[in-house]
Order: structure tokens, then sequence, then C-alpha cells
């Protein structure tokens, strides 16, 4: 396979896994934050969600507001996309490696994940304060426990919340310091 053949496999590969991987991830996390069920985009993401975690739900019990059987089904989809990375690259991985950087790009994904709805909070909030629609609920409810104990510690500067800033600021100083290679992010 040619290099720009090889690219545009990889490029494909990744970003289908990404998205595979966020709707995931925004069905853990809004299960976590308890976020609205009857939202439109809540509904969205667990319709989309629904038959792989479905079929493992009744051998898989939910601890506290965490469905057990989508985090499954997240760590091995990550397994997967690793091995499928890896293999387009042209080289091997063993297990407990391809499961380390598992771990890391989902935890790579969360922090991105955040930065990026903070930011897309923080414009909504300057364009119409006030508003609501189904996804600056669904912002607020994903957002708000990271946001509150710096909001905490950071009061309103002149009617200004700082907070956005600080979080992301913070979220992307972490994300520089995991040690996931390039290729996975």
């Amino acid at each position: 396979m040619g290099a720009n053949a090889a690219n545009a496999m990889l490029f494909l590969v990744t970003t289908l896994f990404d998205l595979a991987l966020w709707i995931y991830l925004m069905r853990v996390l809004l299960q976590w934050t308890r976020a609205d069920f009857y939202n439109p985009i809540s509904q969205a993401i667990w319709k989309a969600t629904r038959y792989p975690g479905d079929w493992l739900r009744p051998h898989m019990p939910n601890i506290r507001n965490v469905n057990l059987a989508i985090l499954l089904m997240l760590a091995l989809l990550a397994v997967i996309y690793i091995y499928v990375v890896t293999g387009i690259l042209g080289f091997s991985i063993g297990l407990p490696s391809a499961v380390w950087y598992a771990a890391l790009k989902l935890v790579v994904m969360t922090v991105n994940l955040y930065t990026f709805t903070i930011f897309v909070q923080a414009i909504l909030s300057w364009l119409g304060p006030g508003v609501n629609n189904p996804a600056s609920n669904i912002l607020w409810s994903l957002n708000e426990p990271v946001l509150r104990p710096v909001r905490r510690l950071i009061p309103p500067l002149s009617g200004l919340d700082l907070s956005p800033l600080v979080v992301m600021l913070v979220l992307q100083v972490f994300n520089r310091l995991l040690p996931l290679p390039g290729a996975f992010r």
C-alpha cells in the first residue's frame, strides 16, 4: 500500500473510531452526571449505543450511575482502535501495551471532550444568555460538576466568569503531560 493510501486509510479509521468512542464516552459521562434522559441529544446518544450495551446489560450491573456494559464496550472499542492503528502503521503491540494505550486514549478523549464542551458552553453563554435549548442543557449538566469547584475558588471578575478559561487551561496542560504517542491521539 502506498504512503498516500496508508495516510488516507489511517485518517478514515481514526475518524470513524473517534466518532464511535466519543458517542460511547458521551453516554458514560451523561449517565455519570445524571443529565436529562429525555433531552433529544441524550436520546440520540442512548439510541446510538443501545444495542451492544443492551446485550451485555443483563449480565453486568450498574455501579452508581455508571453502566458497566457500556463502559466495557468503550474499553473494548479503544483496544480494537489501538490494534487497528498499529496494524495500519505496520508494527505490532502486546496486549498490556494496547490496554495501557487504550486507557490513555480514553483519558485524552475525555479531556478533549470536556475542553470542547466547556468552550462551546462559554460561547453559547455570550451569544444567548438565558436561552434554554437542548444543547445548552446537556452542556450545563456535563460541565457543571467540573466548573463548580473552580467557581468556588475564583469568584466572577466584574460579572465575568473566568472558571471555564481556568478549567480549559488546566485540562490542556494535563493533556500535554499524558504519555500517549502521537499516532494514537
